[in-house]
């Protein structure tokens, strides 16, 4: 089976088993205030956007590798975009506001307002387009740089900012973005930093 193939179908029963899991999740994964407390802090800043551009620069100002700096912060900045789009176009809104049921608003009302919109979440999808990335730069920390992706949606899902469907869209959206910006303009594995 081709890689590309074995990728969209593990996406997609991913998409499916979430979307089964989203009244179970709603109501037994919330944790109130999570974001009282550092660790949630922490994982929510890992899906936020200009922390990606100043890492990029960063390691652009320490390696001298452009291309893998770009992709550092121009993947998540694409997911970024990419997932305000698919909000727009997919119209679901975040499920705190309808008691953890599903509800699509209208095209007809506020056409390209993202305010309140849920599918996919934001945080998540910038979390793990970057996370995406450095497992391709330092793939002997993938498991690092997934759980911290990982932790940033599942305290967007705690919050009950999100169904665990919006945070699973947006990694699967995420990994694709990351795919084809690597296929396209491919950077290369980073060395280990000499101190």
């Amino acid at each position: 089976m081709r890689p590309w193939i074995r990728a969209a179908l593990v996406a997609l029963i991913a998409v499916v088993g979430a979307h089964l899991l989203d009244g179970w999740a709603w109501r037994h994964v919330a944790v109130p205030g999570v974001y009282d407390h550092d660790v949630g802090r922490m994982l929510r800043t890992f899906g936020f956007l200009p922390i990606w551009l100043l890492m990029a620069i960063a390691y652009w100002l320490q390696t001298r590798h452009t291309r893998n700096a770009l992709l550092l912060g121009g993947a998540p900045t694409l997911a970024g975009l990419l997932c305000e789009v698919l909000k727009i176009l997919l119209r679901r809104e975040r499920p705190g506001l309808h008691g953890g049921a599903y509800y699509f608003r209208p095209f007809t009302d506020r056409l390209i307002k993202t305010t309140d919109f849920g599918l996919p979440s934001s945080h998540a999808m910038v979390a793990f387009a970057a996370a995406w990335v450095l497992c391709r730069l330092y793939p002997r920390a993938c498991v690092i740089w997934i759980a911290l992706a990982v932790g940033c949606a599942l305290t967007r899902v705690e919050a009950q900012a999100h169904f665990l469907s919006d945070v699973t869209v947006a990694a699967v959206a995420a990994y694709f973005v990351v795919a084809l910006m690597w296929r396209r303009w491919g950077g290369a594995a980073a060395s280990p930093v000499a101190m």
